[in-house]
């Protein structure tokens, strides 16, 4: 998987880890709290698909203190708030995929991923050839959230 890079020791780093170190664009993150990082995914299921992460690197939410997993839920909710403001979906698949048998493809860094959805939006594109067609580009995506993100922190 191309989230999953490998280090000059040829150990797996983790996309999530990686992002808690780095600037905000070399990996979409759009939102940072005490406890949590929201950023989008670069494979998204639909347009400003979020994924919300622990900063402590474990597999299971219930490795997660009680303030650790407050904090991630308040992100979630700040990323449905922004996403509702900004791209106005018709509601929202919202999970986690803990273990490879559950879907997880990052599974060491457990996270919440919020995808917004729309009536009519998947098509024949990913049924019959595999591929996903967004209508926005995640730079723009990332510029789009963040902007609404400032507004859900001013009260808007």
């Amino acid at each position: 998987m191309s989230y999953i890079k490998k280090s000059s020791k040829g150990v797996e780093e983790c996309i999530f880890c990686d992002a808690l170190r780095s600037p905000d664009e070399k990996h979409f993150v759009v939102y940072r709290s005490k406890h949590s990082i929201a950023m989008l995914n670069l494979y998204p299921y639909n347009t400003a698909h979020v994924m919300v992460a622990p900063a402590k690197h474990v597999p299971s939410i219930e490795l997660l203190s009680d303030e650790e997993l407050l904090d991630l839920w308040k992100t979630v909710n700040l990323m449905l708030k922004a996403i509702r403001i900004e791209y106005a979906p018709h509601g929202f698949n919202i999970g986690i995929n803990m273990g490879k048998v559950a879907g997880a493809g990052i599974e060491q860094h457990v996270h919440v991923h919020v995808v917004p959805r729309w009536g009519g939006d998947t098509n024949f594109m990913p049924v019959l050839g595999n591929v996903k067609v967004l209508p926005e580009d995640l730079h723009s995506t990332w510029l789009r959230i963040k902007k609404a993100l400032e507004d859900v922190m001013r009260g808007r």
